[in-house]
């Protein structure tokens, strides 16, 4: 799958988005866990204020 997103972002619109990480604790194990996505430089904030 990150070959699909890196050859994706060659394409021009590359700069245009941001790969964010958040890590989350889990309620049952009381590990953590990451979650990764591909989001626009606009809605970076606003991804990090819903997860």
């Amino acid at each position: 799958m990150a070959k699909k997103v890196v050859a994706s972002l060659q394409k021009g619109g590359g700069k245009e988005h941001t790969k964010v990480i958040k890590m989350v604790k889990s309620e049952k194990s009381n590990s953590y866990t990451f979650k990764e996505e591909m989001v626009l430089n606009d809605k970076v904030k606003d991804w990090f204020a819903k997860n």
